[in-house]
């Protein structure tokens, strides 16, 4: 069964992925977040977000195939999707002005042909947080190019999350609230999750 966990910076993506990794014997797809434009991109948004995106978006590619094309019985969690590349992270930066309309075209097209030969997740799970809760998980981990942030960049992220989830994505969706909802320090939310993949599980034997 293919689970892929989907949500802003911040909103404890990875951590989920480690924990239902740990808890289904599951093989974990963790985010590559060894991009080396990053620090450029922070610095000057404008300059550098097409290459930034091009190489994340090349980077899921190579993940998603080769994910996909394993042959194994082991539930596969993805942290993070290609769909969020393109529907939030390009997006948003193309409506801020920050990419020119060619290089979103270019981008989005390089992205359907893509997305038109991988399978969806089987379930998606949204780590929905607000910007505050984003900000102290963002302080807590401590990467060097996160610290400077901008709080309205956040913020644009989170609606567009919002607006994917509720209006664009076609598939199975499990919203976990982060502002409430803490799976590492309450067992009883974790196993609310977990319930889920388990039901998931069942109706695809079954079917």
């Amino acid at each position: 069964m293919y689970i892929a966990i989907a949500g802003n910076i911040g909103s404890g993506k990875t951590t989920l992925t480690e924990m239902l990794t740990e808890r289904y014997g599951a093989k974990a797809y963790l985010e590559n977040i060894d991009n080396p434009y990053l620090g450029d991109f922070y610095e000057d948004m404008h300059r550098w977000s097409f290459n930034l995106q091009a190489r994340f978006l090349a980077s899921r590619i190579e993940q998603t195939m080769a994910m996909l094309a394993e042959n194994t019985d082991l539930h596969i969690i993805q942290d993070r999707t290609i769909y969020e590349d393109a529907h939030i992270f390009a997006g948003n930066l193309h409506e801020m002005g920050l990419m020119s309309t060619r290089d979103i075209e270019t981008y989005m097209q390089i992205f359907r042909l893509v997305t038109n030969l991988v399978q969806k997740p089987d379930l998606l799970i949204y780590l929905k947080a607000s910007v505050p809760t984003l900000v102290k998980q963002i302080h807590k981990r401590g990467r060097d190019y996160e610290m400077n942030i901008d709080v309205a960049y956040l913020e644009r992220l989170n609606k567009k999350y919002n607006q994917w989830i509720e209006e664009l994505y076609e598939g199975r969706v499990l919203v976990v609230e982060k502002d409430t909802e803490d799976f590492v320090a309450d067992p009883a939310v974790f196993e609310r999750i977990c319930a889920e993949v388990d039901r998931l599980d069942v109706q695809k034997k079954l079917f």
